[in-house]
């Protein structure tokens, strides 16, 4: 099993050369893709200055993040993708880790751990929650995108994420058309319908969190109307086994907008809230269901209808 760390970039050199550098200090050898989208700093100069430890792609015009990760995709010879934005970076152990419990699931095309998030200068603020039992282990296909509906499966951002590479391009890779915006959500609902996935629960990755982001420029109108595009392509692949129980979309809808007009609420976006504002929002049906998918999110993996979490013995 080889893996590619695939680090998409464009004009933040400072950033990029953390990403690089834990990128080659992996406890086990990979090749490593630096996917530039077309930068006017030093990052050419500087990636290419590395020599050939480091696989570098330049777009040749400037094509957006999503198309910038798939050439850095095609670039790479490796059986697995790890993803990485050059704002984050990761743990030394983390291609170790990911890679000795892949070899226990041999039918997984998705892998994802723990991730803390840090502020500038690196110090952690918070870690995403540890999910299911023990350190590693994986959810049946046939349960993933049950469990993403219902917000049991938290895959995560590309930080976090890896995947097949030949699942990757089956499923047609990044759409340019949601460019950050929840662009890498739509890609592991896609690369789910191919086999298994595995999750960690140890902290491999570390998340920047900072003013300049792209995707926090949206506004909670075009985050709710985007959930509930990726709510409507996860429901396309539920599994049989899961019909009889499944809620209607139009339950799903209304249950993301009261989300994102509490979530605009909380934030003072006054603005948002009253576009969002509507009736569905106060049907008690949509806040049970509310208030049901909240206690799912704390209980155990095992009091929900994905039954066949399998513990990797790590």
């Amino acid at each position: 099993m080889k893996f590619s760390i695939v680090i998409s970039t464009y004009n933040r050199l400072d950033l990029l050369r953390r990403a690089i550098d834990s990128a080659l200090k992996q406890t086990i050898p990979c090749e490593v893709v630096v996917a530039d989208d077309c930068s006017s700093d030093e990052t050419e100069i500087y990636v290419k200055s590395l020599g050939d430890v480091v696989v570098y792609h330049r777009n040749q015009v400037n094509q957006g993040h999503a198309a910038t990760v798939n050439a850095g995709v095609q670039k790479a010879s490796g059986d697995w993708i790890k993803f990485l934005d050059d704002d984050d970076y990761l743990d030394v152990n983390c291609i170790e880790q990911m890679t000795k419990a892949i070899a226990l699931c041999p039918d997984a095309v998705i892998c994802s751990c723990i991730a803390a998030q840090v502020d500038q200068t690196e110090v952690e603020l918070s870690r995403t929650p540890r999910f299911g039992p023990g350190l590693a282990f994986y959810i049946p296909q046939a349960d993933i995108h049950y469990g993403m509906l219902m917000e049991l499966v938290p895959f995560g951002t590309p930080a976090q994420v890896a995947c097949r590479r030949d699942a990757f391009l089956q499923s047609g890779g990044w759409d340019s058309q949601l460019d950050t915006n929840c662009d890498d959500i739509d890609s592991w609902i896609r690369i789910a319908q191919f086999g298994h996935g595995i999750f960690i629960n140890q902290c491999l990755a570390y998340r920047t969190i900072w003013t300049g982001a792209y995707n926090q420029k949206f506004s909670f109108t075009q985050r709710l109307n985007t959930n509930i595009l990726m709510k409507e392509k996860i429901y396309n692949f539920i599994n049989e086994k899961h019909l009889s129980y499944l809620p209607s979309l139009q339950e799903i809808k209304n249950y993301l907008r009261l989300h994102w007009t509490l979530v605009a609420l909380k934030k003072r976006d006054l603005q948002s809230f009253s576009q969002m504002l509507d009736q569905s929002i106060l049907n008690v049906s949509t806040w049970k269901f509310f208030w049901n998918v909240i206690y799912s999110r704390r209980s155990n993996m095992y009091n929900s209808r994905i039954d066949k979490c399998i513990l990797l013995e790590t």
